[in-house]
């Protein structure tokens, strides 16, 4: 797993290889960043990144500086190796907890500018992440939710939908929600 841009840009960090996780490939992650460098400044961002697993986009987001991230995991080992990670590169934006998603979605109070969701592939709930993003109104105005999902789904009558981007197997759809 390699930083691709920020201050940490090159860094390769290598998190434990019994984490159950599917980590964004470089090529998707960097077609990403370039989609959302064109619209955001960083360093004014609040960020969520949601089913974090290794802390791929969590530190790609802290990397450039975001002015606050909270990654969620479900897993135990994914939280310690984000919480250690964060605490060794000395990332104080980031806040990890562990819990499951869709009943922290419910929960949740205040917004942010991206939300990032990357759930593994088989939950046949991912289609309602757009619905409870909007319904407890967790975007800023001009934030984006941002679902990573295999690329046979199809969430384009969700709430907000906007565009899907296809990199092979996984593709991105981006939501804004009012």
């Amino acid at each position: 797993m390699r930083i691709i841009g920020g201050k940490l840009k090159g860094i390769r960090l290598q998190p434990p290889a019994n984490l159950p996780v599917r980590p964004t490939t470089d090529m998707a992650k960097e077609a990403l960043f370039n989609i959302l460098n064109n619209r955001y400044d960083f360093e004014n961002c609040a960020v969520l990144d949601l089913f974090c697993g290794t802390g791929n986009l969590t530190f790609e987001f802290a990397s450039r500086d975001a002015e606050s991230i909270l990654a969620v995991d479900m897993d135990y080992g994914c939280v310690n190796w984000v919480k250690n990670t964060a605490k060794k590169y000395e990332f104080d934006q980031v806040e990890v907890r562990k819990g499951d998603v869709f009943k922290l979605l419910k929960q949740l109070t205040g917004a942010y500018d991206l939300i990032f969701a990357d759930p593994p592939y088989h939950l046949p709930n991912i289609p309602q992440l757009p619905v409870l993003v909007q319904e407890q109104q967790l975007l800023k105005p001009g934030g984006l939710l941002v679902v990573e999902h295999q690329s046979n789904m199809r969430l384009n009558n969700q709430p907000g939908y906007q565009e899907t981007r296809k990199y092979g197997n996984s593709s991105f759809s981006f939501f804004e929600l009012s």
